[in-house]
């Protein structure tokens, strides 16, 4: 019998085929048809919300580098399997194929946006996956008709044709996803972008605002370091040529809004610290920016919102929708269609060229990256991404902190030891911090300039820290309204998590 390694080999060089051709097949369809692209994107819509919270918590922003790995860990294994039943079960091999096909092609043609031809990427790929297996199975099993001095001749004309097939499934494949990204690439035309000038004077961060304190999170988050979490597996790329803003509904008059319409509004700059209601407590599911932008209550009142109206359901290029309370919208906060983040254009990852910047609510209910679509309506007659899967509806920030230094579980001399973070409750401001050591009394922290209400503040505690052994610090925070944030620990699911951040240290 033929080498079972071989079969094995055969097969993954197979799925590969099958892949490459898929790849080379979405330039002429869409990126975003390719078998993994539109399998993977169905799992992100499917995985129940446990799952992904704990997956969010183990490998934080790498969640969907970590779905791709897998998808292709689980596409080598399948196909490896189809190599060795092809040849035992024929054609068991190529059914297992043609299931693979169907699978990628029903979540193909399921993806937001999608066109009967989406199916064709998954569908070629996979007959040139099933030809290319029968083929390779065909010659491997002929090898146990060969005479046995010639069999070390004819396994390296297999082998060779295995390597040849291989490499140009990775070639074509590469070149596919190459030229798939650079043909929708925007890079470029975001460099060239011109940011409006904002109206009042120049938005500055004073100097108050940074503690300087070595381990604490700088007041503004750089751009390459905000998080990024969001439904998109590759990051959607939007020529502000092809964008409009569509507002829609219970409107008295239907708007849409192309980028050289925006040039008609008046800009303005606002500091507002987003956070994502999966942050666990402690967690760094949040960042804080200068976003420039224009107001959306003054988008969606030129619409005429009807008075019975209570949501916004905002929709991504992606199909991603959020629902976000009408009257949060309109209530005279810094709410923005955004198209500046920290004096550059949007970066593709964060939504150019234009997104929605809400104070106040957690991102699953407001901060739409790539926006489309505004529909006025009610939250009894439509359901967001995220609310559809048992999240809460209208989604407010709660008041939290979170303790940045000293590192936890590290060992300290003892003497003068500084406790430092930050504290936020958007569009309530912080009121006061409070440090507690072990099982001690509470104790007031001292707070860093706020120059917004909308952002998180820094708070600094110097303990003196005399006492040798293992101590746990606690910190808890009190909004502008008096209200502190709770102790009762919560998990992020359904409206972000709740309890005292805390962490241990060695005195030694």
């Amino acid at each position: 019998m033929a080498d079972r390694g071989m079969r094995i080999a055969g097969g993954i060089v197979a799925g590969g085929v099958a892949l490459g051709v898929a790849e080379l097949v979405s330039v002429l369809v869409s990126p975003d048809s390719t078998p993994l692209q539109a399998v993977g994107g169905w799992i992100v819509d499917h995985t129940p919300d446990g799952f992904r919270e704990w997956v969010i918590g183990l490998v934080g922003t790498n969640d969907k580098l970590l779905l791709f790995i897998s998808m292709g860990v689980v596409a080598v294994v399948l196909a490896g399997v189809a190599g060795v039943i092809e040849r035992e079960r024929r054609p068991l091999g190529s059914v297992l194929f043609a299931a693979f096909g169907l699978l990628a092609t029903l979540a193909a043609l399921g993806r937001p946006n999608s066109a009967w031809t989406w199916a064709l990427p998954s569908i070629l790929g996979v007959w040139a996956g099933i030809m290319v297996l029968r083929s390779m199975i065909r010659r491997i099993t002929a090898l146990d008709e060969v005479a046995p001095e010639d069999i070390p001749t004819e396994r390296r004309q297999v082998l060779r044709g295995l390597a040849i097939a291989g490499a140009a499934a990775l070639v074509g494949g590469a070149a596919g996803r190459l030229i798939g990204l650079r043909s929708r690439d925007v890079s470029g035309e975001r460099a060239d972008v011109q940011l409006p000038t904002p109206t009042g004077p120049e938005l500055s961060v004073e100097p108050g605002a940074e503690l300087n304190i070595p381990g604490l999170t700088p007041y503004l988050t750089k751009n390459a370091d905000f998080y990024r979490i969001d439904t998109a597996l590759t990051v959607p790329q939007v020529s502000k040529d092809d964008w409009s803003l569509r507002i829609h509904g219970m409107v008295d008059r239907e708007i849409r809004l192309s980028y050289a319409d925006l040039a008609t509004k008046t800009p303005i700059e606002r500091l507002v610290t987003l956070a994502c209601v999966s942050n666990p407590v402690g967690g760094d599911l949040i960042s804080n920016a200068r976003w420039l932008g224009y107001r959306l209550d003054e988008i969606i009142a030129a619409a005429g919102p009807h008075p019975d109206a209570d949501m916004v359901l905002s929709r991504s290029i992606d199909g991603f929708t959020a629902g976000s309370p009408l009257a949060v919208l309109m209530d005279g906060r810094d709410a923005m269609l955004a198209v500046g983040m920290n004096g550059e254009p949007l970066p593709t990852a964060h939504g150019y060229p234009a997104r929605l910047v809400v104070p106040g609510l957690y991102g699953y209910v407001s901060a739409t990256k790539w926006v489309t679509e505004l529909e006025i309506t009610r939250f009894d007659r439509a359901e967001a991404f995220w609310t559809k899967r048992g999240w809460s509806a209208k989604g407010p920030i709660k008041t939290e902190c979170r303790i940045d230094t000293p590192r936890a579980h590290g060992t300290f001399p003892p003497g003068k030891l500084t406790v430092a973070g930050v504290a936020w409750a958007q569009h309530r401001g912080i009121k006061g911090v409070e440090v507690r050591i072990d099982q001690g009394d509470w104790q007031p922290a001292r707070l860093a300039t706020a120059p917004s209400i909308d952002t998180w503040v820094q708070w600094a505690f110097d303990w003196d820290a005399s006492g040798s052994g293992i101590h746990t610090i606690w910190a808890r925070a009190t909004d502008g309204t008096g209200e502190t944030q709770t102790d009762k620990q919560q998990e992020v699911v359904p409206d972000g998590a709740t309890g005292y951040p805390s962490l241990t240290v060695r005195i030694s």
